[in-house]
């Protein structure tokens, strides 16, 4: 009997899920390419999209989820907080899986930050005694593309920095998700604050 079409889809968007939170892989859509390849399901021009992907991560990060791991939350927000608290100046936002609870193999906290240059944070940092590599994101933008610079360096508790540096009036506008397109959720001090007292507060409960 033939497995119905939504049931394939959520077996590919499943294993994508398992394949980003088991073996740290961060592009969905190679992730989608090897759920095929597992599951037999190659050459398959229907693949479940980013946000059905994303949808089964965080049911996976919850199902899974066990003191240990809540542990592990809590720590990787305290390191985020501090870094954030460090950089208070350069009005940093926190982005990406951590921010909507996932935790990823590598412990990496996305922040975005607002400079007039990079060059100027490169300074700063350089001065706090941290040495950072640069890189460039882009981000698609309709027709058009957006390219910001980012460094990466390494923060408290060993847990990885990667900074992604915007232009200071870029505070006012998101750029767009590589997941859905539409703007990123971005979270400033006090609500990584907030956050992290929810998840400490989470502890104690039952996983």
């Amino acid at each position: 009997m033939a497995i119905p079409e939504s049931r394939s889809r959520q077996r590919l968007a499943e294993e994508a899920a398992r394949i980003i939170l088991d073996e740290g892989v961060r592009d969905y859509g190679l992730a989608k390419r090897k759920a095929a390849d597992h599951l037999g399901m190659t050459g398959r021009p229907d693949l479940p999209t980013n946000t059905e992907v994303e949808a089964a991560v965080l049911q996976r990060s919850r199902l899974f989820a066990d003191r240990e791991s809540r542990e592990e939350y809590v720590n990787r927000l305290r390191a985020a907080t501090l870094v954030m608290e460090r950089l208070e100046h350069l009005e940093p936002r926190l982005v990406g899986p951590l921010l909507l609870g996932i935790l990823e193999p590598q412990p990496v906290l996305n922040l975005h930050a607002f400079a007039e240059t990079v060059e100027e944070v490169i300074i700063d940092l350089s001065d706090r005694g941290i040495q950072c590599r640069s890189g460039e994101r882009h981000y698609r933008s309709g027709g058009a593309g957006i390219r910001a610079p980012f460094l990466s360096f390494r923060g408290p508790e060993g847990v990885d920095i990667e900074l992604t540096v915007f232009p200071q009036d870029g505070i006012r506008q998101a750029p767009p998700s590589p997941i859905d397109g539409r703007p990123m959720r971005r979270l400033n001090l006090a609500g990584v604050r907030e956050l992290l007292a929810e998840a400490e507060a989470g502890l104690d409960m039952p996983a």
